[in-house]
């Protein structure tokens, strides 16, 4: 994935996504903000420790970064909640939603995702200019929350799911992905992604919910960067326990 590097922030993009210039995203690393150790320094999350002014600091660099009118950022709770922002929806800047997932069609609102291990997908469609930033750990893979996404643009949006394109961020690789007592966790059709005792691939698993749910499989990109094995630049809580959120943003200019 290039990096940009703009001020002090190291910003991966997806080339795929990169060729349209209505959308702006990227995958902001730890790098660039203001928050102590474990948090350094590009901590994004009010729920893992940081002073609440270093979390705010971080998040108006992001913000100018983006040149965004406003982040909208969600309470994540590792379920299958998908919110819909049209140009008919009233945003209340005060209360934070639960969900995992947003869809929008207004342009200059940054949806902003944060973490840690967790993939971050964006889906986007270039025709009806629609764009879903979505947090998928191993839980919303079980729930199928990708799946939900998609449903919910064409529902909403009347988004095809052959026209969507989708790229999934650094997260938790098959390297890393061990899973004692999986029986108990993961449905049976997840055993066909195990790639020795424990370990599975859920890249696999969510290009095949994608899949699944009518994308292209040339449409579906992958970083394919473990972000346990990369803590220089990404925040891991299976490698470090103890640490910050770096964001994934996705916006229409």
């Amino acid at each position: 994935m290039p990096q940009k590097n703009r001020d002090r922030l190291t910003i991966l993009r997806f080339p795929t996504l990169s060729r349209y210039p209505i959308l702006k995203h990227g995958i902001c690393s730890r790098r660039g903000g203001i928050s102590a150790t474990p948090f350094k320094s590009l901590n994004i999350s009010y729920n893992v420790g940081d002073q609440i002014h270093n979390v705010q600091s971080n998040l108006r660099i992001i913000q100018h970064a983006f040149a965004a009118q406003q982040l909208f950022f969600m309470n994540q709770s590792h379920g299958s909640t998908v919110i819909s922002l049209s140009n008919n929806t009233e945003i209340h800047h005060k209360n934070i939603p639960q969900a995992d997932a947003a869809i929008t069609d207004i342009r200059g609102i940054a949806l902003l995702i944060s973490l840690a291990d967790c993939q971050g997908a964006i889906i986007f469609d270039p025709h009806q200019k629609v764009v879903a930033n979505v947090h998928c750990g191993w839980r919303g893979n079980v729930k199928n929350i990708l799946g939900k996404v998609v449903k919910q643009m064409k529902l909403d949006f009347n988004c095809q799911p052959r026209q969507l394109l989708a790229a999934i961020s650094p997260s938790l690789g098959p390297c890393c992905g061990e899973f004692k007592g999986y029986q108990e966790i993961f449905p049976k059709a997840f055993e066909a992604f195990s790639i020795k005792k424990n370990f599975f691939d859920l890249w696999a698993v969510s290009r095949w919910q994608l899949e699944e749910a009518g994308l292209k499989k040339e449409n579906i990109n992958i970083s394919e960067i473990c972000t346990r094995c990369n803590p220089d630049l990404f925040f891991s809580f299976r490698g470090e326990r103890k640490t910050g959120r770096f964001g994934i943003v996705a916006m229409l200019a």
